[in-house]
């Protein structure tokens, strides 16, 4: 985990951003395996964009909340994101196809991880996503 230097108002950003994490949990359609999950997108431009997992009986039709946020500030124009807020039950992580689209559009992405009782830690993109491949991967033609 990354040691960030914390103080007030950056504590009390992060758990805002998670308690609007945590709103947008209660609005998770998740039937099947009953895990809901809220997501809370900070732009650089300030915007946040909330998420939450939908999902289907035909499992790879799922989405999970962090990409739902991450697209829906897509199809509005945003792609600079400097945080996100994750909100489950028990503080689970980010699935690996949530660090990779995260990893498209911000290789230095803050990441909030938090449960129901408010409790969280934070971290970046790197820490769980170690030696990724971004777009600036790919050869130029």
């Amino acid at each position: 985990m990354t040691d960030f230097d914390h103080d007030s108002s950056t504590d009390q950003r992060w758990a805002e951003l998670l308690n609007q994490a945590l709103e947008a949990r209660n609005y998770s359609y998740s039937p099947y395996s009953k895990y809901k999950v809220g997501a809370a997108l900070l732009t650089k431009s300030g915007k946040v964009y909330t998420g939450c997992n939908i999902e289907n009986v035909g499992h790879s039709a799922a989405v999970c909340a962090e990409r739902t946020a991450i697209f829906k500030a897509v199809s509005e124009g945003e792609t600079d994101f400097a945080a996100i807020a994750v909100a489950t039950e028990n503080g689970g992580s980010p699935c690996g196809v949530c660090r990779q689209v995260m990893r498209e559009f911000a290789s230095d992405l803050i990441v909030i991880i938090g449960d129901v009782t408010g409790q969280y830690q934070v971290l970046t993109l790197s820490d769980l996503l170690p030696y990724s491949f971004g777009p600036e991967n790919l050869p130029h033609s």
